[in-house]
């Protein structure tokens, strides 16, 4: 057992190489929680946040290829497209301004004049997976808007529309839930690693968790701790899974350009030695 601290704080560039994506397909989940465990404040998960944490929120958007979420999500949260003004800048060189939404919906319960279908810009256009049983019309009038993934017959098959969406070329996955999606993919053994906020209050009983649903058991799932980061009360895990961890390179310091921390000085894994403390995130 061993105390984790804080002994400096991280630059900007120092964050994007913490949560670089590795080589090839990867499915990432960024989720929030109370200490108590809830996954939403009267159904929301903005009550759960912090300015950290919307910033931590845009990074992952900027790094990923395609954001992946559940209809009811969607709905709750009132989704909308990615704005570029939103993201990091120059954390996209050769993509699309902004990553495109994909949305999950067995039933086809969205409307096309709703803004993340209707507003999304044509470098962008939402994406909406969906099974081959959903209403043909609500589907047709969807394909005038959006871009449609059939995977599955009466349910969504999540590892046939994940594997479509790597053929489109969005490799690297982002899904901000919600708890039952989440819950789904990790069930169909397609997660890859968890970036969970833990937020320092008690939300008390009621709420669901960051998984939710009635799914059939599946056996617990092993993870591994890249790093933990800490502002002001907020933690900020990230987990891999652990036979993943190869592929991470123990999640520590990513493609050897992140500085950890050594007693009160900054580790530069490249060189393997300590430097003295410069920068501060802003």
């Amino acid at each position: 057992m061993r105390q984790i601290f804080a002994s400096s704080d991280l630059r900007e560039s120092d964050l994007a190489a913490l949560y670089a994506y590795p080589d090839g397909p990867w499915l990432r989940a960024n989720m929030v929680a109370s200490a108590d465990g809830a996954a939403m404040v009267e159904g929301l998960t903005s009550g759960l946040s912090s300015q950290a944490d919307r910033r931590l929120f845009a990074l992952l958007r900027t790094l990923a290829d395609v954001i992946v979420v559940g209809a009811a999500t969607v709905r709750a949260e009132k989704y909308k497209p990615v704005r570029q003004h939103e993201l990091w800048p120059d954390l996209r060189p050769g993509r699309t301004p902004t990553p495109p939404i994909a949305v999950v919906t067995t039933r086809l319960d969205l409307e096309p004049s709703s803004p993340v279908i209707d507003m999304a810009p044509p470098s962008a256009r939402t994406i909406v997976i969906t099974t081959a049983q959903a209403p043909a019309d609500r589907r047709a009038a969807l394909q005038e808007r959006a871009d449609v993934i059939v995977a599955g017959q009466e349910t969504v098959d999540l590892k046939a529309a994940v594997a479509a969406l790597a053929e489109r070329g969005h490799r690297r996955m982002l899904t901000e839930g919600g708890p039952r999606l989440l819950a789904q993919i990790a069930t169909a053994d397609l997660l890859d690693e968890l970036c969970l906020t833990i937020g320092p209050l008690l939300a008390g009983p009621g709420a669901d968790r960051i998984l939710a649903g009635q799914q059939s058991a599946a056996p617990t799932q092993p993870l591994t701790l890249a790093h933990v980061l800490e502002d002001n009360g907020f933690l900020f895990c990230r987990y891999t899974r652990k036979d993943h961890l190869f592929r991470t390179d123990r999640g520590a310091c990513p493609r050897h350009t992140a500085r950890c921390s050594r007693g009160t000085e900054a580790y530069d894994c490249r060189t393997r030695r300590t430097e003295p403390e410069r920068g501060r995130l802003r």
